[in-house]
């Protein structure tokens, strides 16, 4: 296509020279200049294959549900798209969902762009409490769709809840005009008034006005409260995936991201909370982040509590990239502001982030590279690879690894092989071979499709040692192969869970204490008589009660490790229980036997004696 782009413009170069009377050039080239497949927009072809996917499928607009007895299960996922990919990825979503059209002067268009501007004050307290993932963490937004100045403003606010609570984290929002910005920031919006609009004229009931009102004066609270200001804007071209009123799978794509700081200039009482679009933008007032961003939701019930397969594959698919909690807001302070933030998150360090938050001027928050370090620095250096706010013990999480160990040109997303390591089914044998552990090169057997590999995978054929048998952290069934699990698989866990695991080590001591004090209670009151054989029972007691201590250590310590750092891979021991319950029970039917020809021989002798 470019060849013959520069061949047509050749062309009519050359006529212009010969005919400069008649020139056509300029139209020309301005015709091929607003084509679509000239300016990279293929929009209309994404709307017409999701037109024809619709219709093969039979579509039907599901009925809205307003029950809230149902019992769901949530989860929300966000993954970072190379930009080659976003074509890839959008033709296999909208083979299962329809894109939600929206209107544009040209007709319809599968993206629209999405303005929102965030609050917080001056010592970024929304920023930090969101980073933290505080309870109740809140992040508030003005945010308005299309090109040109907002009309229709929402206010949306969104709260974190651990999930661990029981508890979901929510967005609400409600819709002002433009004009009422202004009132909305200085806590003068005509609430009681609104609200018998709402009731008198859009036919509201009593309880969802008063939902409305709490909302709303929660909203101007927190804002005259915590002295909220416009602090940073992000604006991208967003396509929506979802069947109208289903929520089951509802899929966000959002391209051409970038993050503007909404600082240095004059509010004028609130009058202007946004930066005028006519003026230029110096560069660290603006980071263009290089990926687009996908985010799957997932909303289950009924027996059906697993995602539908394709999306299964969509995210096994090797395309996706997941960046735990990634927030384009918790980004756009972090790159913007360097000055003012306490800590910033993990995703900083990824190499492929990097250039553009040097080029916004952000380069402070992030780990020196061996090339700015002096001499004696080098030296020094522990090699760590840790920036401010991010963790070495971590960089499995860095989608295309740190400056230490790039992985811009081998890192591969999530496939059914590193879903499958992340059960604790792994078999190096069979299409996957363990590579360079700082490489992060994956390497298959050239064969074999993802579902043979996973096939192999869980034929669970792996031998493991007598060293693995006896130690669980030893064992190959626990090995995190980096070569095929995908950088971001990582287990969820939950804050009880440290708690869980030092429960169970303070009981597995208390059986072992136990045990040794009942050895120590036989070596010292055994009687004379049978002293012999209680010595004997006792000292096989003992190394018993001594080996399950030092077990109960060795768990501990390994699991806790593996909390940590969240490796994949299954993070309990089946065989040390059977192993040591074993040799317990061993002793125990030993001394049973024991003691039943005792008691034979005694009776024995009782009876000769009669």
């Amino acid at each position: 296509v470019n060849i013959n782009f520069m061949g047509f413009h050749k062309i009519l170069k050359k006529h212009d020279k010969y005919l400069p009377t008649n020139p056509c050039k300029s139209f020309y080239v301005a015709r091929l200049h607003s084509q679509a497949w000239v300016q990279g927009d293929y929009s209309d072809i994404v709307v017409r294959l999701s037109a024809l996917y619709s219709s093969l499928r039979q579509d039907q607009v599901v009925q809205e549900q307003v029950e809230a007895s149902q019992s769901f299960l949530r989860s929300t996922s966000k993954y970072w798209i190379k930009t080659e990919d976003v074509s890839r990825v959008k033709y296999a979503v909208l083979k299962h969902l329809p894109v939600f059209l929206q209107k544009t002067s040209t007709g319809e268009s599968d993206s629209q762009l999405t303005n929102s501007v965030y609050f917080d004050n001056d010592q970024l307290e929304l920023y930090h409490s969101r980073l933290d993932k505080s309870p109740g963490a809140i992040a508030l937004r003005l945010r308005w769709y299309g090109a040109g100045e907002p009309k229709l403003v929402f206010v949306e606010r969104k709260s974190h809840r651990d999930k661990w609570t029981g508890e979901v984290s929510v967005k609400e929002r409600f819709m002002i005009d433009e004009s009422e910005v202004q009132q909305i920031m200085n806590g003068t919006y005509p609430v009681e008034k609104k609200k018998k609009e709402m009731m008198n004229t859009m036919g509201s009931t009593q309880s969802e006005a008063d939902e409305w009102e709490l909302l709303v004066r929660q909203c101007t609270q927190v804002i005259s409260s915590k002295q909220l200001v416009p602090t940073m804007r992000t604006q991208y071209m967003r396509t929506a995936f979802q069947i109208p009123f289903d929520a089951t799978v509802r899929i966000s794509l959002d391209t051409n991201l970038c993050m503007i700081s909404e600082r240095g200039y004059d509010l004028k009482n609130n009058t202007v909370w946004h930066r005028d679009s006519e003026k230029a933008l110096a560069y660290n007032e603006i980071t263009r982040f290089p990926h687009a961003i996908l985010e799957i939701k997932l909303e289950l019930s009924g027996e059906n509590m697993t995602p539908p397969k394709w999306v299964t594959d969509l995210q096994n698919s090797g395309m996706l990239y997941e960046v735990h909690k990634f927030s384009k807001f918790i980004h756009g302070c972090s790159v913007m502001m360097p000055e003012d933030v306490q800590s910033v998150p993990y995703w900083v360090d990824d190499v492929s982030v990097r250039d553009s938050i040097i080029a916004s001027g952000g380069g402070r928050i992030l780990v020196r590279s061996e090339a700015d370090m002096s001499e004696s620095e080098r030296r020094m250096n522990k090699h760590s690879g840790v920036g401010p706010g991010a963790n070495e013990v971590y960089d499995h999480l860095l989608p295309f690894g740190d400056i230490y160990h790039d992985k811009t040109s081998t890192a591969v997303g999530r496939t059914a092989q590193s879903a499958a390591v992340m059960q604790g089914k792994v078999d190096t044998s069979n299409g996957a071979i363990k590579g360079d552990y700082n490489s992060g090169v994956s390497f298959y057997n050239g064969g074999m499709d993802d579902e043979e590999m996973l096939g192999g995978v869980e034929s669970g054929s792996g031998d493991d040692t007598c060293i693995g048998w006896l130690f669980p952290f030893c064992s190959s069934n626990n090995v995190y192969y980096q070569s095929v699990v995908a950088p971001t698989s990582v287990q969820k866990i939950e804050p009880k869970l440290f708690f869980a695991n030092e429960r169970t080590y303070l009981h597995w001591l208390h059986a072992g204490t136990t045990l040794y004090t009942i050895a120590a209670g036989i070596l010292t009151f055994a009687d004379k008589k049978n002293a012999n054989w209680a010595h004997v029972y006792a000292m096989a007691l003992l190394p018993i009660s001594l080996a399950i201590c030092l077990y109960a250590l060795h768990v501990f310590l390994w699991r806790a490790d593996r909390i940590k750092t969240r490796v994949p891979g299954r993070w309990d021991d089946p065989r040390g229980p059977i192993i040591l319950g074993s040799a317990l029970v061993a002793v125990l039917v030993v001394n049973f036997v024991a003691k039943l020809f005792e008691i034979a021989r005694y009776n024995k002798s009782q009876w000769e004696e009669f």
